[in-house]
This record gives C-alpha cells, sequence and structure tokens, in this order.
C-alpha cells in the first residue's frame, strides 16, 4: 500500500554526462515497444533478446554497461554457457544497424552514445522536472501541460516484450513513475477545478490499482468538489473494508482526516488547498465598454454617481440605479462614470446588457453563469438552479472590490439576484423605470441635455468650425432633437458624414420634425420621436431596409438571412446594412451579422407597420422563413442522404444557402439555432404555419443534440397551439409527432405518448405520408420505454411498412432498428440481431453517416444481448465516434452508457465505471432524469463489481429515488440491487 504524502513528480535515475561525439540523427524509445528510427526511417531492432540488450544499454544513458552486468541483465544468476558470445554477437548486430558511433565498446562492455533528446525517457525526464519547477512556482496550468506532455510519450507498457529480469525490474520501475506522474496531474486537475472531468478517470485507476490510497484521497475530494458527498464518503467506506480485508490495516490518517473534513461540509475542501508557492492570480475581468471619446456635460451627475460608488471602500455595499427616457444616455453615463471608478475597483468590473426593454429581457441565471465564468469558476463547477448561482456569485465577490454595471435592466427582480452582497462592492443600474423597489438604492433620475450641453456635444461631432459657422443653425439642430443625446448624436454623426451639408441643411431638414419632438412627454412614444430624426435623413432604400429588418425576431441577423428578408442580394444588402450601420440605428455584432438596439427594433417594428402594408411585412417575413427551411433542408439532405423526409416538406419560393462540407452545415446550424427558433415561433399564421412546422422537422439536429433541446420545445409547442386555432390537422399532426420525440428524449414519456397518440388520430384524416411513417415510429419507441412490446412491435412494424411504400429506405432502417431493441425486450435476441443488420445495410447502402450510427447502436445493443461483447464493442465504438463528430450530446451519452453496459457483460466492471461515469457528465443537463437514473443504476453495478460497494449503495439510491418518483418499472429492479439478497446476487 503506498504511503507517500501526496504526488510528486521523482526523476527515476541520474544521467551520465553527455559525451563528445554522439549521434544526433538517431531516436530511440524504451516507453512502449522498444525501437529505433533514424529521421522518419524505423530501423529493425531484431529479435527480443537483441532489444533487450539495447534496452539495457540505453537505460544507462550512456554509461557503460560491463559484460557480466549484462549477462546479469539477461539471464540472472542462470546464465547459459555461451552467455558471453550470445552477448557479442547482439552486440555486433546491433552495431551493423545503430552505426560504430553510436554503439562504442570499452572497458571489456559496451555503450550507447547518443545525443540528448535522443531517448524518449530522457525526454521525460526533462520534462517532468520542468513541470515540478513550474509547479513549485505556482504555475498549475504550466505544470498540467508540461505533464500531460510527458505521459503522451508512454506507448502502451515500457519496454513491451524485452525479456530478462533487468527489463522486468525497469518495467515496474517506469509503470511506477508513470502512476506518479499520473496522481500528480489528476491532483493539479483538481487544483485548476477540472474535478468533475477527473472523475472518470480516477475510478478506472482505483480500479485498476485498489490499495493505492493517493487515487481514493484523490477521488474522494473529485467527487466532493462535484456535489457528490454521499459518493465521497462511500469511497472511504469501500477503502476501509479493502483495507482491513486484504492488508489488516486501517487507511492512513490523511484519508481519515479527508472523510471527516467531507463528513463537516468542509467549505475550504471545495477549493485547491493553499500551497506555499505563489498561486495564479485571480482573474480580473474588465468588461466595461469603451467610454465615448466625446463625453459631454452631466459633470453633476458624474459627481453625484461617482461619488456614491466611492463609498463602496466602506463599510456598505453601493447600489446606484439611473433611470430615464430611452436615448436620453443612461448608459453612456454609467460607462463613463465606471471608468473613472476603476481605480476604487482593483479586482475587476463585470458588465451585462440585460435588455429589459425587448420582448426578452435576459435571464438572471444565464448573467450569472456569464459572471462567475468571468470570475475565474470552471464550468462544471457552476450550479443550475438560480438560487445557487447568486449564493456562489456573491461567495466568489466576498473580499473582492468589484464593480457591477448592469445595463438597460427590466426591474428590480430581474437584478436582485446580481447585486453583490459585501462591501468593497457596487453595483450601477441604468433602466428605462425608477427602481423604487430596490431598497437601498441610491436612485438617479436621468434628464435631457442643458442646451449649452447639448450644443457642446452637437459641436464635438460635428466639429467647430462648421458650428461656429452657422450657430444658430446648429442651436436649431440641437433644439429640434429635444436636446436628447441619442437624437443629437444620430444627426451630427450624419452631418459628419456629409462634407457637402451645411448645418442650415440638417436644421431644415429637421424643420418638419419638431412636433413630433413634443412627445417627448408621452413615455415610449418620446424614443420613437428620437428615432424619427435619423430615420428621416434615410435614402428611400435605407429606410425600407431598416423598417423590414426590424421585424424579425432573433438576437440579431445574417447578412444571408437579411438578404432573404429584403429581397436583395448579398452585396446590395450589404451596403444597406452598413449604411445603416453609419447612421448608428443598426449594430454591428460580428463581421457579417447584425442586431438592432431593442428600443431602435420597437421603434423599426412602429415604422414598418406605419410605413408598409401588411402583405409586404408578411412577404418580408415569409422570404425570411423560406430562406431558413430551404438551408436547413439542405443541411438535413446533406447528414442524411437517401432520406425521403424533405420531399415531403413544403417548398419554400425562397433559395436557402448550400452546403457541400459537413462541418460548415452543422456550425451554420448551430449558429443560426437562436435565430431560427425565433422565425418558428414567429410564423404560427394559416398562411406560414406548414413551413414553420416543417422548419423543425429539418432542424432536429437542435433537439437531439441536447444543445437547443428547450428553445426547440417551446416552438414545437407554439406551433402545436397555433395549429390547433387555425384547424390545420396537417401541422397540428406534424407538430405533434415533433412534440412527442422531444419529450420522449427528456424522458418525459406521459407527455411524449399524449402528443404521439395525438398525433396517430389525426393521421387518418390527413393525407400526410410523413405522419402516417413518423406518428406510429415514434408512439412505438415510447410504447418500447414503457414495457409494452406487443403493442411496440406492431406500431413499428406499421412504420416500417410506411416507410417501405413511401421508398423512404432511410426511414425504413430507422423503423428496422427500433423493432430490433423491441424484440430484444421480447427475449427474440437472433431476431433482433437480424432487424439491426438489416437496418444497418439500408444505411451502409445510402452512406447516411449519422444514421448509420444509429444503427450501431442499435446493432451494438443486439450483439451485447447475443453475447458477442467484442462485435458489440465495435460497433458501439464506431457510433460513439460519428456521434461526437455530428455533436449529439445525447447519443454520445447513451453509447457511453451502452458501452459501460457491454464491459459489465463481459465481467470487465473496471472498464465499465469509467465509460459509466463518462456518460453522466456528458447527460448533465440533457436526456432527462429516467436516462440519468439508468446509467447510475450501471455505475453502481460496475463500482460494486470493482470492491466500491458503498459508493455503488448511493449510486443506487439516488437511482431508485428517481425512479419512484417517475414511476417507472425499473424502480423493481433497483429496489432489489439495494436489498441484502441483491447486493449478494451482484457480489
Amino acid at each position: 500500500m503506498d504511503r507517500d504524502d501526496g504526488p510528486r513528480v521523482r526523476v527515476p535515475e541520474q544521467r551520465a554526462p553527455e559525451q563528445p561525439g554522439t549521434t544526433d540523427t538517431l531516436r530511440f524509445t524504451v516507453l512502449g515497444p522498444v525501437r529505433v528510427r533514424r529521421g522518419s526511417e524505423l530501423l529493425p531492432s531484431g529479435s527480443p533478446q537483441q532489444r533487450a540488450l539495447l534496452a539495457a544499454l540505453l537505460l544507462r544513458e550512456g554509461r557503460t554497461a560491463t559484460a557480466n552486468e549484462l549477462i546479469d541483465a539477461f539471464w540472472g544468476e542462470d546464465p547459459p554457457s555461451q552467455a558471453l558470445a550470445t552477448i557479442r554477437t547482439y552486440a555486433s548486430r546491433l552495431r551493423k544497424t545503430l552505426g560504430q558511433d553510436a554503439l562504442v565498446s570499452e572497458s571489456g562492455g559496451y555503450a550507447i552514445r547518443v545525443g540528448r533528446g535522443a531517448l524518449d525517457l530522457t525526454l521525460a525526464q526533462d520534462l517532468a522536472a520542468e513541470a515540478e519547477k513550474a509547479r513549485v512556482a505556482g504555475d498549475r496550468c504550466q505544470a498540467r501541460t508540461l505533464i500531460n506532455k510527458v505521459l503522451g510519450l508512454w506507448d502502451g507498457e515500457a519496454l513491451a516484450s524485452v525479456p530478462g529480469p533487468y527489463a522486468d525490474n525497469q518495467r515496474t520501475r517506469l509503470e511506477e513513475w508513470r502512476l506518479q506522474l499520473t496522481e500528480t496531474r489528476l491532483d493539479l486537475d483538481l487544483e485548476v477545478g477540472c474535478h468533475a472531468e477527473a472523475v472518470s478517470e480516477l475510478t478506472a485507476l482505483t480500479a485498476a490499482h485498489p490499495l493505492r490510497e493517493r487515487l481514493r484521497e484523490l477521488l474522494m475530494v473529485a467527487l466532493y468538489r462535484s456535489g457528490r458527498q454521499a459518493e465521497a464518503l462511500a469511497v472511504y467506506a469501500d477503502t476501509r473494508r479493502l483495507l482491513a480485508e486484504e492488508l489488516g490495516v486501517d487507511p492512513r490518517p490523511e484519508l481519515g482526516r479527508l472523510q471527516q473534513r467531507i463528513l463537516q461540509a468542509d467549505e475550504e475542501l471545495a477549493r485547491p488547498a493553499d500551497e506555499p508557492a505563489p498561486a495564479p492570480a485571480p482573474l480580473r475581468p474588465a468588461q466595461l465598454p469603451a467610454t465615448v471619446p466625446d463625453f459631454t456635460g452631466r459633470s453633476a451627475f458624474v459627481t453625484e454617481v461617482g461619488g456614491r460608488l466611492a463609498t463602496a471602500e466602506g463599510s456598505v455595499m453601493a447600489v446606484s440605479a439611473v433611470a430615464g427616457i430611452g436615448g436620453v444616455g443612461k448608459t453612456t453615463l454609467a460607462v463613463h462614470v465606471a471608468h473613472q471608478a476603476r481605480p476604487h475597483f482593483p479586482d475587476g468590473q463585470l458588465y451585462v446588457d440585460l435588455q429589459g426593454a425587448g420582448a426578452r429581457a435576459a435571464e438572471p441565471e444565464t448573467v450569472l453563469g456569464s459572471f462567475l465564468r468571468a470570475l475565474g469558476t470552471a464550468d462544471s463547477a457552476i450550479p443550475d438552479t438560480l438560487d445557487e448561482r447568486a449564493a456562489l456569485y456573491r461567495s466568489t465577490l466576498d473580499g473582492r472590490r468589484v464593480l457591477v454595471l448592469l445595463d438597460n435592466a427590466h426591474d428590480a427582480a430581474q437584478i436582485r439576484p446580481l447585486l453583490p452582497g459585501t462591501p468593497g462592492c457596487a453595483a450601477l443600474v441604468t433602466s428605462r423605470v425608477r427602481m423604487v423597489d430596490l431598497a437601498g438604492a441610491h436612485l438617479v433620475d436621468l434628464d435631457v441635455m442643458s442646451p449649452e450641453e447639448a450644443l457642446q456635444l452637437f459641436t464635438r461631432i460635428v466639429g467647430a468650425e462648421r458650428v461656429g459657422a452657422e450657430r444658430e443653425a446648429a442651436l436649431d439642430v440641437v433644439a429640434a432633437c429635444g436636446f436628447l443625446p441619442l437624437a443629437i448624436r444620430i444627426a451630427a454623426s450624419r452631418l459628419a458624414a456629409r462634407r457637402t451639408w451645411t448645418v442650415s441643411v440638417l436644421a431644415a431638414k429637421l424643420a418638419d420634425e419638431r412636433r413630433r419632438l413634443d412627445e417627448l412627454q408621452a413615455g415610449d412614444l418620446a424614443v420613437k420621436a428620437t428615432f424619427e430624426l435619423g430615420y428621416g435623413q434615410l435614402e428611400p432604400a435605407q429606410a425600407r431596409a431598416f423598417r423590414l429588418l426590424g421585424l424579425a425576431d432573433g438576437p440579431d441577423i445574417s447578412l444571408a438571412a437579411a438578404a432573404a428578408l429584403l429581397d436583395r442580394d448579398p452585396h446590395a444588402a450589404e451596403d444597406l446594412l452598413e449604411a445603416l450601420v453609419d447612421t448608428s440605428l443598426v449594430e454591428s455584432a460580428a463581421p457579417g451579422r447584425y442586431r438592432y438596439h431593442d428600443l431602435v427594433r420597437l421603434y423599426a417594428r412602429a415604422c414598418a407597420e406605419r410605413d408598409e402594408e401588411a402583405a409586404a411585412r408578411e412577404s418580408a417575413l415569409s422570404r425570411l422563413l423560406d430562406f431558413y427551411l430551404a438551408t436547413a433542408a439542405g443541411v438535413y439532405a446533406l447528414e442524411r442522404p437517401g432520406d425521403r423526409t424533405v420531399q415531403h416538406l413544403e417548398a419554400p419560393r425562397y433559395q436557402g444557402l448550400s452546403f457541400t462540407d459537413h462541418g460548415r452545415a452543422l456550425d451554420w446550424l448551430y449558429s443560426e439555432a437562436g435565430c431560427l427558433l425565433a422565425c418558428v415561433r414567429q410564423n404560427p399564421g394559416p398562411d406560414s404555419i406548414r413551413r414553420a412546422v416543417d422548419l423543425l422537422l429539418a432542424a432536429k439536429d437542435l433537439a437531439e443534440s441536447g444543445a437547443n433541446a428547450r428553445q426547440f420545445e417551446t416552438a414545437a409547442t407554439v406551433l402545436r397551439d397555433a395549429a390547433v386555432a387555425v384547424g390545420d390537422p396537417h401541422a397540428e399532426a406534424r407538430a405533434r409527432t415533433t412534440l412527442a420525440q422531444v419529450h420522449s428524449m427528456a424522458g418525459r414519456f406521459d407527455q411524449a405518448e399524449d402528443e404521439a397518440r395525438r398525433a396517430m388520430l389525426l393521421a387518418p384524416s390527413i393525407e400526410d405520408v410523413w405522419t402516417h411513417c413518423n406518428a406510429p415510429n415514434e408512439l412505438g419507441i415510447i410504447a418500447g420505454y414503457r414495457n409494452r412490446q406487443t403493442e411496440a412491435e406492431e406500431l413499428l412494424g406499421q412504420a416500417c411498412a410506411a416507410f417501405r411504400a413511401d421508398g423512404n429506405q432511410a426511414g425504413e432502417a430507422s423503423a428496422l432498428c427500433n423493432l430490433s431493441r423491441v424484440r430484444l425486450a421480447m427475449g427474440r435476441t437472433d431476431s433482433a440481431v437480424r432487424l439491426a443488420e438489416e437496418g444497418v445495410a439500408l444505411y451502409n447502402r445510402m452512406g447516411l453517416t449519422l444514421r448509420l450510427a444509429n444503427g450501431r447502436y442499435a446493432l451494438g445493443l443486439a450483439l451485447a444481448r447475443a453475447n458477442r461483447p467484442e462485435e458489440a464493442e465495435g460497433r458501439l465504438t464506431e457510433a460513439l465516434a460519428v456521434f461526437r463528430e455530428s455533436r449529439q450530446r445525447l447519443w454520445e451519452g447513451m453509447t457511453l452508457f451502452r458501452l459501460a453496459e457491454v464491459q459489465l457483460t463481459a465481467e470487465r466492471p473496471a472498464q465499465a465505471a469509467p465509460l459509466a461515469e463518462q456518460a453522466l457528465t456528458v447527460l448533465l443537463r440533457i436526456g432527462g432524469e429516467w436516462r440519468r437514473a439508468n446509467v447510475l443504476t450501471v455505475l453502481g453495478r460496475a463500482l460494486h463489481g470493482i470492491g466500491q460497494a458503498d459508493r455503488a449503495q448511493v449510486c443506487w439510491q439516488e437511482a431508485l429515488s428517481v425512479f419512484e418518483r417517475l414511476d417507472a418499472p425499473e424502480s423493481e429492479s433497483v429496489a432489489r440491487l439495494l436489498s441484502p439478497a441483491g447486493v449478494a446476487g451482484e457480489a
């Protein structure tokens, strides 16, 4: 049993000084098979005995080995009579391979003289020494990187297949060093916050080395930091029992102290232990937007708000809330004051636009996740719920002096979870509404500029020479702008960009707007009046683009999508959009992407309703929907060649983008997910609902990947309800079938079955081949999950026949694979294998990469049940690679789960446990509780198989709790596992 005080990199042996005249072109490896290369050429290393001689000389690193030492290394105490002659023969052959300069004879022995870095072991030793230096210096990330490089030099077992007692001893020594390096790297993993990722590897290592207490200690810490306290304590109980049974000893004191800290929920243990070496500096976020170079006036407000923020250095946490109408300059003032206050907040500044004036304000939990990441919290350490994130956020800020700028807030309820909770920090809030219900806040009402400030701002943008020549006209301009900063900036920017205009020309253009500016007293209408000034100066084509683009929902819009909405070619659309960017009416979020400020979007829509016919507005949104449908259908067809779903979609009247590269196609789909799903939700009308539903069908990868499942479900629900409202059973059946699949993937089988049955009821009344094929397929899958196998078999047979009648081989293959799983559940294993093989054969003929992976997944399940574990593992591993490449996280997690089952069937629990751990990590926020409970059940069986019975009990208890809450039939089998008889059976 190891008794070290924690892993530190130990270099196995000292090297001899480098000798002159060495050979630089030769490269040797001993951390795996013994090999020699000259450049890129692999040289013959001879028989195992000849490789043993080569290894023995290399491991002396330039020192001479005498003949007697080599004989002992080869044969130990029982050498053959011709041992010396044999050694000389092997040496002669090696010299022919390596050259005279590399293998030298001296002092009755031999030595290999090569340059530094020619041997992988010496390179590993150098890197390990550098890693130790980096760790002592506090650079954990660099140390971790270097140790990973060292471990990457191993290629399987060191000195593989090399005979002799010396090789055996060295193999053991090098394997121990490798394990120490692994422990050190895992220790560093925990120190940098990668505890969730470390659990899987540590589970496998503790299974392979059950008596190595340091690995158990690291596993306990990793589990504890991953929120799995009960499992961490179970590891200790398993270790104590194992040591007593195997060695008759107790765990070392360090392990006992760790157990007590976990029992006491020690908060210090939840983060890396302090080290005497300097630690990396904490992240200091600097997220403030740039302040405008022409900031003007507002001196009283700057002094008032800045003075309030400075009090944060005292005994209270300062909160200032700046309110005012849109365009009055709240954000500009807040950013300017925040920059001036930076010296008071040396630990950083956080910023977020809360989008409070829009239809979809930012969710506090999303903002907290972004803030926590900016403050250095690893993704794996960020909890799920709002309350937990808010608590961790306040804890993270404790002891720091950080300024938080919460821009464009909707109301006090939105920002309360985002406020720091300790002295030294401050929050600065801007909003269109006064935060009268925000306790303790210093409220600031920001009004329009004074005439002097307004003229000063106008002059700074346009230029003193032009304004000085026409001062009266300039006063007329700022008066026409209502002294509203945003309106002044828009008007002045237009004038500055047009050198041929005079100030009088601009004043004349604004003259007709003065009555509109009186509406400043009418809330939101004041914002519209302000934007009307910039809007009125647009060319007709620019103004129409501004109106129509504002109709589209979504966080932003791509150039290609904007071109479709405007019915322009991309070059013409780009010219229009860039002109709008110049006027500050549109922002360029990134190259080729554009967005409105939320208030500008509202104004643009008001303009569209006022200035565009209803038919023109509907046509613009229809073109955008067609663009997304055509492009998504192309991506679907590229991913699933031969699948006839695309032929059953509504034909778009506007073309989309086309791709030949799978990666670029998926990049487009996932990057456009927010905009695409927003477009779906925006088109529930009778003329567009079928295309909107079909866009969901074409974008089903967004649901299956798990990345956008919630937004996808929301869009599908909107369309289902809309289809019912407009009386379109065709769209309703497709929407319900899609919803059934979404609910099924999330483990919500009651809701899934309800939607699928309703779709089945609609099918006879509509002539829709897609529904006739897919509704029974989905309902059959659900029936199988609910253990109604006879019903599932009938439904999937019906689906298979419908797909076959449609000539949809991809659909037929899918139904066959689903039917294979039902036959498995019915105990008809041979039939299950045959059906899965038929499905795979169909997929192979069509070249369906992604769906072929689904087929191999089904075949892997059937082969596993047929007691063909090696073949099952092969098919599932092939499927796993495709799912990962296609970003199908749900299927990736389920395949890892099935691979764990295969390893259990093959009685390899040590291999099953890390696979199940990986499945848990991948399925953390997708797949639903039912699937998670199934993985926990398998993980428990694997842990029990490697002697970690207490931890297994924790996994089964959690699984049972889920199954009982879902009223799932699996609860009975898990309850049996937890019974004394069940535990004995597992043993």
